[in-house]
């Protein structure tokens, strides 16, 4: 997959077809581009009605051109692109790239013609941009290659970018020349017939000239192509992305509580966050981290010191590291006692270290040695505001000396007018990111350092779990009655799938009547949990339909009778099938597990904390199918409540391995039956000695 990009971007001659004589139109500029920016190889202009474009003989077709063509780029009206992918395949180019729009942006008709440019070109073995692109680029001064409409060219680096906005791809390159960030290569994907972003992907895994992978996406393609190769490519290279389409207008609609807690924005993220990429809200936030990870060391955890000659910003920093979840430790006595030889007594060495307006190159160069020599500390975030007594310049240059060679990042944020903009340059021709202000510089570390965590916590693998899936497929392979498009399976069933998959559930009985619930509980032995099954009723807590504790057989009976008398008040006594009588569980923490089937990405599998609250705390963290061991963990890890699972002010203590291991079962079920489409299991009582799933639901649709 990856060589068949290389005609693409290293080729060694392109066609420009549909190339125009006068400037200021896109056939022109792609022309143009590919001329005035350098191309190391051959340019051919095709134009059937010109004998000369721009200065250079044209052919009236590509299949005029007497030298073999690797690279087509297609400036034509949408009508003759199929002719014109049929004479290049001819031709024996090898890669097309087409810029005109017209196909499945436009509509059905549109999208009909999208799908045989990419069958004709299929049967070429060509490969496709497009169409409705802003083109492609590769910055290496051995290529040299310019193929798109943009007015600019950006400096050669380390960060590809792939976009699948045209108009969004105009903003990155000219920001990219703005910051002076340098571009290996640029793919503007448009409206994706063939190379999506995977390949791309794929294409710069090993390419020596890419160290970072920038993505602007609307959506992922085939998210499962997307997962793997992204969660491949992520332990080589650092890869961030812009995802749009956060809001709740995306999120549909659902019966439970899972459903209703998996936003499709929560399957983005939470796909994303299992390959390692790093998500950023915006463009600028996607830059912040790329000039970070193209130019430093990847911070090995969180830890955090801040180095300033001003309070205010150093607070600042503080603020925005901590709350986005980076640490700001305290330092070693060591390193507090080497700092105080030589920084005045006003000067606090604790971190942030305020060095105060005084401070000097010289006790920059020495304060920042000495931070990155300490083992408490992960990463450096240097503050400068420009004083009178000391030069930017030389601030400037007392930062690349003591941070030349080390194997921990260094940030910079310059903050003034008067010579900052001649330090800033200096830093970042040195290779030291500098920002305007310290949220940013904070919020750039907090993705590095994420992406250190999950480049060091190795392959995720898929546990082998003892399941009985025959004995489940029995249950939810069943036959939906005529004309159900889904169906909750009963108590009973749900039992015997969790049973077939490990998942431990409390003794239970159902009863109809409130005798046979009172006898049936005495069965169980007493206290039990008595709990509604009716018609459409899914959450039992708002009917009542929930009774905990009961000691006796009269109390069973007079729950069963209350319940009874509530369906009555609501007009829903038709409703009611029974009740599930349950020994209760002993004392534990109420935790949650869940599953919904996405359209888009599968099934989702999520953890948090249980009970009525789950949809109002949606304290909650999701992972996408298939789940890994390490996955699992971070699940229950994740929650913003974790410390309640570790024995909060005395406490129960969660048996977090129980937990991880009702997760593992629950993702191995989903994946082995596409027709569930929900799984609830709330509460799942979190004990010391293990987890059990006291109430669970289960929908199967065709």
């Amino acid at each position: 997959m990856a060589a068949s990009l290389e005609p693409l971007l290293r080729p060694r001659s392109i066609a420009v077809v549909g190339a125009a004589r006068r400037r200021g139109t896109i056939a022109a500029e792609v022309f143009h581009n590919l001329v005035h920016v350098g191309f190391q190889g051959a340019v051919y202009p095709v134009n059937p009605r010109a004998e000369v474009v721009q200065s250079v003989r044209a052919y009236a077709t590509v299949e005029e051109i007497p030298d073999a063509v690797d690279l087509a780029v297609l400036v034509v009206p949408a009508a003759q692109v199929l002719e014109t992918i049929d004479a290049c395949g001819r031709k024996g180019v090898r890669a097309v790239v087409v810029i005109t729009a017209g196909f499945a942006e436009t509509g059905p008709e549109g999208a009909a013609l999208q799908r045989e440019l990419a069958e004709h070109a299929r049967g070429f073995g060509m490969r496709v941009v497009g169409p409705n692109c802003l083109g492609v680029l590769n910055a290496n001064p051995e290529v040299r290659m310019g193929a798109t409409f943009a007015p600019n060219f950006p400096p050669f680096g380390g960060v590809a970018v792939c976009s699948q906005s045209g108009a969004l791809g105009l903003a990155i390159l000219d920001l990219a020349l703005e910051v002076g960030m340098g571009i290996s290569s640029f793919v503007s994907i448009g409206n994706r017939a063939d190379v999506s972003a995977a390949d791309a992907m794929a294409y710069w895994e090993d390419d020596p000239d890419t160290k970072v992978i920038l993505l602007y996406l609307e959506n992922l393609g085939d998210p499962a192509e997307f997962l793997e190769i992204a969660r491949r490519v992520s332990r080589k290279k650092p890869v961030a992305v812009v995802k749009s389409g956060r809001t709740e207008a995306g999120r549909r609609a659902a019966s439970s509580h899972t459903g209703a807690l998996a936003g499709m924005d929560v399957a983005v993220d939470a796909l994303l966050g299992q390959c390692g990429v790093l998500r950023t809200d915006t463009i600028h936030e996607l830059f912040d981290v790329a000039m970070l990870l193209s130019t430093q060391p990847v911070p090995k955890g969180p830890r955090v010191a801040i180095l300033t000659n001003a309070g205010g910003p150093g607070i600042m920093a503080t603020d925005a590291c901590e709350s986005r979840g980076l640490k700001v430790p305290r330092l070693g006595e060591q390193t507090c006692a080497a700092l105080r030889e030589f920084l005045p007594a006003a000067a606090s060495v604790g971190n942030p270290i305020d060095m105060i307006a005084s401070a000097s190159a010289e006790q920059y160069e020495r304060s920042l040695s000495l931070l990155l020599a300490d083992p408490a500390v992960d990463a450096v975030l240097t503050l400068f505001v420009t004083p009178i007594v000391t030069k930017p310049t030389d601030v400037a240059e007392a930062i690349l000396r003591a941070a030349r060679g080390s194997d921990k990042p260094v940030a910079a944020c310059l903050m003034g007018s008067q010579g900052v903009p001649d330090a800033i340059a200096m830093l970042r021709a040195g290779r030291v990111p500098t920002y305007a202000f310290p949220e940013a510089a904070a919020a750039a570390l907090a993705r590095a350092a994420r992406y250190g965590v999950f480049r060091a916590r190795g392959v995720d693998e898929l546990p082998a779990l003892l399941v009985d899936r025959e004995a489940a497929g029995a249950i939810v392979g069943k036959p939906l009655p005529p004309g159900a498009r889904g169906r909750w399976l009963g108590p009973d069933e749900v039992r015997a799938v969790l049973d077939a998959y490990g998942i431990a559930t409390p003794r239970q009985a159902i009863a109809r009547s409130g005798d046979e619930a009172a006898r049936l509980g005495a069965e169980l032995g007493f206290p039990v949990a008595l709990k509604l099954i009716a018609k459409g009723i899914t959450h039992k807590t708002d009917v009542g339909g929930v009774r905990l504790g009961l000691r006796s057989e009269d109390e069973v009976r007079e729950a069963y009778l209350a319940m009874l008398g509530r369906l009555h008040e609501l007009g829903r006594i038709g409703d009611m099938e029974g009740v599930l009588l349950q020994r209760m569980v002993d004392r534990g923490i109420e935790t949650f597990v869940g599953a919904t089937r996405d359209p888009e990405f599968g099934h989702l599998v999520g953890f948090g904390l249980g009970g009525v609250q789950v949809e109002l705390l949606k304290d909650v963290v999701f992972r996408v199918t298939p789940l890994g061991a390490l996955d699992a963990a971070e699940m229950v890890d994740g929650i913003r409540a974790r410390a309640l699972l570790e024995g909060f002010r005395g406490g129960p203590v969660a048996d977090k391995r129980a937990l991880t291991d009702v997760l593992l079962r629950v993702g191995r079920l989903v994946a082995d039956f596409g027709q569930i489409a929900e799984v609830d299991l709330n509460p799942v009582i979190a004990r010391p000695d293990g987890a059990i799933a006291v109430d669970a639901r289960i929908r199967v649709v065709a």
